[in-house]
């Protein structure tokens, strides 16, 4: 799939060196998108919150040189990683129409997190958006004569081919990713911002993340995706995602905090549920992600307070819930969800404006 709107106009100017920087966050999808088409096309439409303080910190260093084909190292808070580096390539190999001058450099790619590495929170979102943000950036210095809405949108774009969700990190604080009817400028080639009233009880979401499992997924989200062929319930599957946003469309407006919670973790139990039903079948869950859910199911029932969750591909815990009843939910997780994190480890976040440019 070629997009000609992406494809630059021959460049004005020409820089030997220099380098770029970003900050780029992570986000978590509330309708979520699994399975997709060749080109990193999703299967179903999506929409997310993005976080604030999750977030990878890219600089990207370039210098001219001679030679020919891609050049490039990576560095994880200051260590070579060089096992980053075919994921890094595929994604070079797959925008190097949309970014000519790719060939032209050395880059030094530095990158560091700030929540901890192997921590579960997926980094793939933050990181390629973070990168794809640089590149766009140094582009901009080629040829500067692009708007800021165009530049977010090629970057978002851009974003997309390195890793699916990354389209969504670009900007805040509510994207939606996939083509749906009812939702004007929507696009299964780029994230963007909702564009609807959003009621003021979603402007200030807290996301506390429970790390339930730091270790490596027994499954990728990558087989996973692909496991969505063939599988018995994908059709209804993707109508849901398609139901579910559209009934986020009345939430949103209307600021039902109820409605709220039952789309989310429907959407969350729905993802899992077509992992223990794919071919083959596998679960990510694990029994601490069990018992939390089980917990704020009895303290939501109890208190009246409107406290919710999500799931990633993964056994960790996105619990979701507005600052002001922040007080007494944040205490019923240290003092009854912590328990169940491994090394009762967790990270507190809200949710954010997108991704920042570096000042270097």
């Amino acid at each position: 799939m070629i997009v000609s709107e992406f494809i630059p106009k021959p460049y004005k100017s020409f820089l030997e060196s220099g380098s770029v920087a970003y900050s780029s966050p992570s986000n978590i999808a509330l309708v979520k998108y699994w399975g997709k088409k060749d080109y990193q096309i999703p299967a179903n439409p999506s929409i997310s919150f993005t976080l604030n303080n999750c977030k990878t910190l890219t600089t990207l260093k370039f210098s001219k040189k001679t030679t020919k084909g891609f050049s490039f190292d990576v560095f994880l808070d200051g260590i070579v990683q060089n096992e980053f580096k075919p994921k890094i390539k595929q994604f070079f190999e797959r925008i190097e129409l949309y970014l000519p001058f790719l060939t032209w450099y050395h880059f030094k790619i530095e990158t560091s997190n700030t929540f901890p590495h192997s921590s579960g929170i997926a980094s793939s979102a933050s990181g390629m958006s973070a990168l794809a943000l640089c590149l766009v950036q140094l582009e901009q210095y080629l040829n500067p004569e692009r708007t800021k809405t165009s530049f977010n949108k090629k970057a978002s774009f851009l974003a997309r081919l390195g890793s699916g969700s990354a389209c969504r990190s670009v900007q805040g604080n509510l994207i939606v990713w996939g083509l749906h009817s009812n939702i004007i400028g929507s696009s299964d080639l780029v994230g963007i911002k909702y564009p609807y009233e959003i009621h003021s009880s979603f402007n200030n979401f807290c996301d506390t993340i429970l790390l339930v499992d730091k270790g490596e997924k027994e499954v990728s989200s990558t087989v996973g995706h692909d496991l969505m062929y063939g599988h018995p319930f994908a059709q209804q599957r993707f109508a849901q995602a398609h139901t579910n946003i559209d009934k986020l469309i009345e939430v949103f407006k209307t600021g039902d905090l109820s409605a709220f919670i039952s789309i989310v973790e429907r959407e969350a139990l729905t993802l899992h549920a077509m992992m223990m039903s794919s071919d083959p079948y596998f679960i990510l869950m694990k029994p601490n992600t069990l018992e939390i859910i089980n917990k704020i199911w009895k303290f939501r029932k109890k208190t009246g307070l409107h406290i919710c969750f999500t799931l990633d591909a993964g056994a960790n815990v996105h619990v979701l819930f507005p600052k002001n009843e922040s007080s007494e939910i944040r205490q019923f997780i240290k003092s009854s969800l912590v328990m169940h994190c491994q090394n009762e480890q967790f990270i507190e976040d809200t949710l954010g404006d997108g991704a920042k440019s570096i000042k270097i």
